[in-house]
């Protein structure tokens, strides 16, 4: 139960991959749980943790979270870990043999677009993704701009 006053997130975002969005068209998302030591899950929760080049890969029959960076939790100094060491991910044999699939298709790749907190436990939402061309990245922008400017103009009106 939350403190009176004081409202609290559904699901802590713990660290997002903004770039993403602007790299790639995300088409289908999916909620992966991920294998941590304590000092990592310790590191994670303070939110040191990087995105910026996360992607996931299918080996083996198992899902790996590769180039995520978790920075060393300085009081767990003796059990830290490398901080970019592939984690596994925690999926269905069905999604993973699906996810494979369709990461083998032309242009297709897994990445990490968020990590966050769901009922205690860390999960990383894992976009599968088409890199988008310089051309279709000047369209968003154009787009975005014209949003803004909309916006703009009803923030204008409304004074």
């Amino acid at each position: 139960m939350a403190r009176a006053g004081r409202q609290r997130s559904e699901n802590p975002v713990l660290a997002s991959n903004r770039a993403a969005h602007h790299e790639y068209h995300l088409l289908e998302r999916i909620e992966a749980g991920i294998a941590l030591t304590g000092p990592e899950v310790k590191s994670v929760r303070d939110g040191r943790v990087s995105l910026k080049e996360a992607y996931a890969k299918i080996r083996d029959g198992e899902a790996f979270l590769l180039d995520a960076h978790i920075s060393p939790y300085l009081p767990g100094s003796r059990d830290n870990l490398d901080p970019a060491r592939p984690r596994k991910l925690l999926l269905h044999a069905r999604e993973i043999r699906k996810l494979e699939r369709a990461s083998e298709s032309s242009g297709m790749t897994l990445v990490a677009t968020r990590m966050y907190l769901k009922g205690g436990r860390i999960k990383v939402e894992i976009a599968l993704a088409k890199g988008k061309k310089a051309y279709d990245k000047r369209e968003a922008g154009r787009r975005e701009e014209a949003r803004r400017e909309i916006e703009r103009a009803r923030g204008a009106v409304r004074r």
